[in-house]
């Protein structure tokens, strides 16, 4: 019998993953997914050839595998209409809604669910992303390998043992997609501000950025190593690196992820306690 994967929610990261499981070979029939959004299922539908439905309960009941894809804010009401039918089919349950806590999962769904949190990042949406995942006890070894496989249709997987270490990957990769952003938005504008024109700075900055990351990705060196190679002493790039560490940048970028994991802490909290 074929594993059966259901998703409550079709929106972006419902439809990346359905994309990228598709693309691993999944065939369409084994993926339902649900939205109140009749415009969104049939979007879904006519671009994946998954099939769908309104009714959450009615999909739970046929779930191997359901996928939690709903605004964290709604997530409460969501789990708590769904806890019978999932008591009764025993799916395994996987959550990406950012910063929802397991006991909280579980407080709404029953005790003996078996959770998987994930963390997925914006890039996943051009399956690209970087997702660290986090067991409940209760999720076997064979659940373990469907949850990580399910999620590495959209790029890099790791799991981390402890779920407190969720808000510093939050803080890291879930919100990291803004630093890297907000760098390339300085590095562009200073380019122009240097004379260049707006399309090549433009094109300089996004090809920079990707072909620095693509030679860490596939670099066995640390990044200081690689820094080191492009930097020349007495040269431009060791006068630049100078500048910016003499503005601090290494204690302001320690003290921006200090900033979002405490944000997550708080966040987490408050979405659980609804």
């Amino acid at each position: 019998m074929t594993t059966q994967i259901v998703f409550i929610g079709a929106g972006n990261m419902a439809s990346a993953l359905i994309g990228g499981l598709i693309a691993d070979g999944v065939a369409p029939e084994r993926i339902t997914a649900t939205d109140p959004s009749s415009s969104q299922r049939e979007a879904l539908q006519a671009a994946t050839g998954v099939r769908t439905q309104e009714d959450n309960a009615t999909a739970v009941a046929q779930a191997d595998i359901l996928v939690l894809a709903v605004k964290p804010q709604v997530l409460r009401v969501v789990a708590s209409q769904l806890a019978d039918p999932i008591r009764v089919q025993q799916p395994l349950v996987i959550s990406i809604a950012a910063g929802v806590r397991s006991d909280s999962l579980r407080e709404w769904l029953g005790d003996q669910v078996a959770i998987v949190r994930t963390m997925p990042n914006t890039p996943a949406l051009v399956q690209s992303g970087a997702t660290v995942l986090y067991a409940t006890p209760q999720v076997s070894e064979a659940q373990r390998e469907q949850a990580e496989s399910l999620m590495r249709a959209v790029g890099l997987t790791q799991w981390v043992n402890e779920e407190t270490l969720m808000d510093s990957v939050t803080a890291l990769s879930g919100s990291g997609p803004a630093y890297l952003f907000l760098v390339m938005e300085a590095l562009e504008a200073a380019g122009r501000e240097l004379g260049l024109p707006a399309e090549t700075a433009h094109l300089l900055t996004l090809q920079t950025a990707f072909g620095a990351a693509r030679m860490a990705l596939e670099s066995t060196e640390p990044p200081e190593v690689l820094r080191a190679q492009v930097t020349s002493p007495g040269g431009t790039t060791e006068k630049a690196i100078g500048t910016l560490e003499d503005g601090g940048i290494h204690a302001l970028f320690r003290q921006a992820l200090t900033a979002a994991r405490d944000r997550s802490i708080e966040l987490s909290a408050d979405l659980g306690a609804r």
